[in-house]
């Protein structure tokens, strides 16, 4: 079991203005943020990120929606860190999220549901990596 996770918070996210509030819900939680930063990712970098879904047939329309603006990626860290994440952003249909939960409170739609979590500890590690530098999270850790 791992104890870090990756949490992106999506365009929507960025564009409504609910980052400060995401990222209070996530820190009472008890995460800790070891590394975050704000992109707008390019086609190619979306693509790379969302390739397990490249023969889905939302994959088109997911790389417009997470190329549409800027996004936050943040490298989290706590025991249990993936399942503990998951449960707190709830279901990705807010329809169907636990009440109190991130997508509940603030997700509008399955396609604009506010934040990625990782789904497992392996794809946990590649997505870190795909947005932190082993640097980067070593100089932010030691911080």
């Amino acid at each position: 079991m791992s104890n870090k996770t990756l949490a992106i918070l999506k365009p929507d996210c960025v564009k409504k203005n609910l980052i400060g509030q995401v990222i209070t819900k996530i820190n009472e939680a008890g995460f800790k943020i070891v590394a975050m930063k704000m992109t707008k990712l390019t086609n190619d970098s979306a693509g790379g990120f969302y390739e397990i879904h490249k023969e889905r047939p939302f994959f088109n329309d997911l790389l417009l929606y997470m190329t549409s603006g800027p996004c936050v990626p943040i490298a989290l860290e706590k025991d249990n860190a993936v399942a503990d994440f998951r449960k707190l952003i709830g279901a990705t249909d807010p329809s169907n999220a636990e009440e109190g939960t991130i997508r509940k409170l603030y997700a509008e739609s399955i396609e604009q549901n506010i934040v990625h979590g990782s789904d497992s500890d392996e794809n946990a590690a590649k997505e870190i990596a795909h947005f932190f530098s082993r640097k980067e999270l070593l100089e932010n850790y030691n911080k």
